[in-house]
């Protein structure tokens, strides 16, 4: 997978995260704290800018943390850069399987996170970086699944600290920057959008869960089946 390639996959997993059905409800959230500067147009944007710069950034050092972390212990950085191709594909099929809603995995820390932005949302339009922030970090399953089992993979085959993360929270917070644009149309143009992210969720995660069961195959058949039997 080429490294263009890998950027734009990060920034699709990014999209698919942010309009699935939990994120979705944060990022809803957001634009209702947004709103409350609807009288202000230049603000309005501002304040969408800010809470999208906060989500790229929390996710963007959560994975720098993450993967500097995994690279920097020897045994474990020559283990993944040996082994990496092989992981992937087992792992591409399990995330497949999960957006199918074949797998099914608990939720965590979303219930503390909210909380956190509802004291975050009252420091007015400044809040809305932190706000981002904290919204990233409400891990849904969908997102987790994403983030962990996909982007965070990727970044370290491609030995990619900051690009490939901050792609994917670019693509989380791209339809906040819509909804915060057609808010100035008025809410219940908001709205109608809002319904229609969620309208192109179940596609779009059919349409990635194939691709990566199809690219998890790949990995398999190359880096583990055929090295098995001596082929590769």
């Amino acid at each position: 997978m080429g490294f263009l390639l890998a950027l734009g996959t990060a920034l699709w997993l990014g999209l698919l995260t942010s309009i699935s059905p939990c994120p979705l409800a944060t990022n809803l959230a957001a634009v209702s704290f947004i709103s409350k500067e609807v009288k202000h147009p230049w603000r309005t944007i501002v304040t969408g800018l800010l809470y999208a710069l906060g989500r790229s950034l929390a996710y963007m050092l959560l994975a720098a943390l993450i993967i500097r972390g995994l690279l920097e212990v020897p045994v474990l950085a020559v283990f993944l850069q040996n082994a990496m191709n092989r992981i992937m594909g087992p792992l591409l099929v399990l995330v497949g399987l999960f957006l199918l809603g074949l797998i099914r995995v608990p939720s965590f820390g979303s219930g503390l996170s909210v909380r956190l932005g509802e004291r975050v949302s009252r420091m007015g339009m400044a809040g809305a970086l932190l706000l981002g922030a904290v919204f990233a970090l409400s891990f849904c399953p969908v997102s987790a699944a994403l983030f962990f089992g996909s982007m965070i993979p990727m970044s370290i085959e491609h030995h990619s600290v900051l690009t490939i993360p901050l792609a994917y929270g670019v693509g989380t917070g791209l339809p906040v920057l819509a909804l915060a644009w057609v808010l100035l149309g008025g809410m219940a143009t908001a709205a109608r959008w809002s319904r229609r992210f969620s309208d192109v969720e179940r596609p779009a995660c059919l349409i990635t869960a194939v691709t990566f069961l199809l690219a998890g195959v790949y990995y398999i058949y190359n880096f583990l089946l055929s090295r098995a039997g001596g082929v590769y």
